[in-house]
C-alpha cells in the first residue's frame, strides 16, 4: 500500500462516521497531511453542516499552510448550501490534493480538482476510487438518476421461508443479525412495508442501537385501501420520524376519508401512488420518492412486496439472512410470493458478494446485476 491510499483509507474511515447522517448529501472524509503526518482531520457530519475539507483545515489551523489534502469526493467549487471548498483550500495554501472519485452529481458545474490544477496546485486523483464509490453508492444512484437506492432485507430459515404457516416469525435469527438490521435501518432515509406486515406482525419499525443514538428512517407502508388499523404501532412509535402512507386513488366514501383527515391530523401522512394489476406500481413510486429527497430506502417486506420490488427491477442491493434452522415444509411463508421465472437462466443474479457471520447466522448481501449491469 502506498502513503497515499494508506492516508486515502484513513480518510475514507473518516467519512464512514457520517453514515445515516449526511443525505441528500454523500460522506465524505479529509485529511491534511504534512510531512508524511496528520495535522487535521474532518469528516462532513449532516446536510448544512460544514464539509470534510473545511473541517480538516480548519483543524490544521496554521499547519495547513504548504500541506496535502486527502479527501474522499472531488471539492466542490459550487456554491449549495455552503460555500465552495476550492476556495478554502486556495487560502489555506495548501500545496497538493489528493482525491478519491470525482463529484458525480451532474447538477453541479464540477470542475474542483480542474480548477485547482489550473491554480497552480498538485492533484491527484482516483486514489481508493472503488472504496469510495462502494462508501457512496447511495448518493450515486441518487444524483444521477433522482432515485432512491434501494435495498432488500429479509431474514429466513435455511429453506428460504420467513414465517410459519401460522405467521410466526420471531425469532428466526438471533441478537447479532438484529443489532446488524438496526445499522441498515439507520444509514437509510426510509423503510418499507406492505400492510400485511403490519397487520401480521404490528412492527414499530425504528432504529433500536446500544451503541449510540441512531437514526429512525422514515416509515412508509404500501396499503393501496388504506385498511391499515388505526392502532398500529408502526402509526405510534416513540420517534420523531414521519409514517407515510402509500394507497391507490382512493374512493370518496365518507368512512375512508374520515379515516385519513384522522390519521393525518395526528401526523401521519399519505401519498398516492399509480397501481399495477391491483398493487402500488413500485417503479413509478420511486421517482415520488426521490422527489421528497429520499435517497435510500430499505424494504423489509413481506414476500409479496419484496417479490414486487425485485420484479419492477428497482432493486439494487440484497442482503439475505439465514438462521440455521429448516421448517421442514413447503406451507409456510417464501421469502417471494407469487410467480417467478420458469428458466433458472432467468433468475436474478447478484454480484460483488459479501458474507458475513453473525453469531450462528449467516448473512449475504450482493449489488443486483440487472439492475446496474448498464453501469458496469
Amino acid at each position: 500500500m502506498t502513503e497515499d491510499e494508506r492516508f486515502m483509507q484513513t480518510a475514507l474511515e473518516l467519512a464512514a462516521r457520517g453514515r445515516g447522517f449526511t443525505a441528500p448529501n454523500p460522506m465524505v472524509g479529509a485529511l491534511v497531511v504534512r510531512n508524511g503526518r496528520i495535522v487535521g482531520r474532518g469528516f462532513h457530519a449532516a446536510a448544512g453542516k460544514a464539509h470534510a475539507e473545511v473541517v480538516a483545515i480548519d483543524d490544521a489551523g496554521p499547519c495547513a499552510e504548504g500541506a496535502a489534502l486527502y479527501v474522499t469526493l472531488e471539492p466542490c467549487h459550487h456554491f449549495g448550501r455552503t460555500p465552495p471548498c476550492t476556495q478554502k483550500i486556495l487560502a489555506a495554501g495548501i500545496r497538493r490534493v489528493v482525491c478519491a472519485m470525482p463529484d458525480p452529481n451532474p447538477d453541479v458545474a464540477g470542475g474542483g480538482m480542474a480548477y485547482l490544477a489550473g491554480c497552480g496546485i498538485e492533484v491527484v486523483e482516483g486514489i481508493c476510487r472503488i472504496s469510495a464509490e462502494q462508501l457512496n453508492e447511495v448518493f450515486i444512484k441518487y444524483v444521477t438518476t433522482k432515485e432512491p437506492f434501494v435495498v432488500v432485507k429479509c431474514a429466513a430459515t435455511l429453506d428460504g421461508q420467513l414465517a410459519t404457516r401460522t405467521g410466526d416469525a420471531k425469532w428466526i435469527t438471533g441478537d447479532a443479525s438484529r443489532r446488524s438490521v438496526h445499522w441498515l435501518r439507520h444509514a437509510v432515509d426510509a423503510i418499507m412495508v406492505g400492510v400485511d406486515t403490519v397487520k401480521r406482525d404490528n412492527p414499530r419499525l425504528t432504529t433500536r442501537l446500544k451503541e449510540t443514538t441512531g437514526k429512525d428512517p422514515l416509515r412508509l407502508i404500501l396499503d393501496t385501501h388504506l385498511s391499515i388499523p388505526e392502532t398500529a404501532t408502526v402509526l405510534n412509535p416513540p420517534s420523531s420520524s414521519a409514517a407515510i402512507i402509500v394507497t391507490g386513488a382512493l374512493p370518496h366514501d365518507a368512512a375512508v376519508q374520515q379515516k385519513k383527515n384522522r390519521l393525518e391530523k395526528r401526523g401521519v401522512l399519505t401519498m398516492e401512488a399509480p397501481l399495477q394489476t391491483g398493487w402500488i406500481d413500485l417503479a413509478a413510486l420511486m421517482p415520488l420518492l426521490g422527489r421528497r429527497e429520499i435517497t435510500s430506502l430499505l424494504i423489509e417486506g413481506g414476500g409479496r412486496v419484496i417479490a414486487s420490488a425485485f420484479a419492477a427491477g428497482i432493486v439494487d442491493k440484497a442482503v439475505f439472512y439465514f438462521a440455521p434452522k429448516i421448517l421442514g415444509g413447503n406451507d409456510g411463508v417464501a421469502v417471494c410470493r407469487g410467480r417467478g421465472p420458469s428458466l433458472m437462466k432467468d433468475s436474478i443474479r447478484l454480484k460483488d458478494i459479501a458474507v458475513h457471520r453473525y453469531g450462528d447466522d449467516v448473512a449475504i448481501e450482493g449489488r443486483v446485476k440487472r439492475r446496474l449491469q448498464n453501469r458496469d
